[in-house]
C-alpha cells in the first residue's frame, strides 16, 4: 500500500454517511459546527492533521491515522460551546506532514 494522497478537500456544516462534506459552505453561525474533509480517490495509509485558525491565531490542531483499503474521506470538525465570535477563519489540512491546501471560512449573523 502507498501513502495516502488527497484530492478534494471539502468544508460546510453537515456530513454524508461515508464522511464527505453533504451541504458545502463557506458561510457559518457562531453556534453551528464547521466540518471539513479531506477525499482521496484510491487506498492508501498514513497521518491527515488539520489546524484550525481565527486569523492568524491557532484555535485546534487534529491528527488522524488512516489506512483505507479504497477511495473514502477523512473528516474533522470544530465547534464552540459559547459560539464563535464573528470574523474570518481558515483550516489547513496537512498530509504526512506537508500541507496540501487551506479552505477559508466566515462566520457572521
Amino acid at each position: 500500500m502507498q501513502p495516502i494522497t488527497i484530492d478534494t478537500i471539502q468544508i460546510g456544516r453537515s456530513l454524508n454517511a461515508d464522511q464527505s462534506v453533504a451541504s458545502q459552505t463557506t458561510t457559518f453561525k457562531p453556534n453551528e459546527t464547521v466540518y471539513v474533509s479531506a477525499l482521496n480517490n484510491a487506498r492508501g495509509y498514513g497521518t491527515i492533521s488539520v489546524k484550525w485558525y481565527m486569523g492568524q491565531q491557532l484555535l485546534s490542531e487534529r491528527q488522524k491515522q488512516v489506512k483505507l483499503q479504497c477511495a473514502g474521506a477523512t473528516e474533522f470538525n470544530i465547534s464552540s460551546a459559547t459560539g464563535f465570535p464573528l470574523g474570518d477563519y481558515s483550516v489547513e489540512v496537512i498530509v504526512n506532514g506537508t500541507s496540501i491546501g487551506t479552505r477559508k471560512f466566515n462566520v457572521s449573523k
